[in-house]
């Protein structure tokens, strides 16, 4: 089930145009965000946005304040987002949002954080330059 929270009227579900990728390495959860005070695992991340685990629908649609945070790097990206859809599953929810803006190098510092994620993750060795080219580009799905 799927639900539309809003944003007049258009259908808003949650397409990315980048590719997303898993929140996890080596099969733990690597990015979390903290909305209102509770940090909480991604389940995934895209320069364009996130999806996270909801037991329930989330409330609204309104923007919120975030902060994204990576195992084992003390920065931090801060910004504001916003609530796109909510899909009920067999093994509960999940609430995916967009990005509305970035504090400061937070797109930057984001980007950076992917790239270097997805040279961690490949299952063959790949270049910088070509990890921020898969970071960048369209979405596979």
């Amino acid at each position: 089930m799927a639900e539309d929270l809003g944003n007049g009227g258009a259908d808003h579900r949650e397409r990315r145009r980048r590719q997303r990728f898993v929140a996890k390495r080596w099969g733990s959860v690597c990015f979390w965000i903290v909305i209102d005070g509770q940090r909480l695992p991604l389940n995934d991340l895209s320069l364009e946005g996130f999806s996270l685990p909801a037991g329930v629908p989330p409330l609204g649609s309104g923007a919120f304040p975030f902060v994204l945070q990576i195992d084992g790097v003390p920065d931090e990206v801060r910004g504001l987002a916003e609530g796109m859809n909510f899909v009920l599953g067999a093994e509960g929810g999940l609430f995916g949002c967009r990005f509305l803006s970035f504090e400061g190098e937070g797109a930057a510092r984001l980007h950076d954080w992917l790239t270097v994620h997805v040279i961690a993750t490949a299952t063959i060795r790949i270049s910088e330059k070509e990890a921020a080219a898969i970071v960048t580009g369209p979405s596979l799905i």
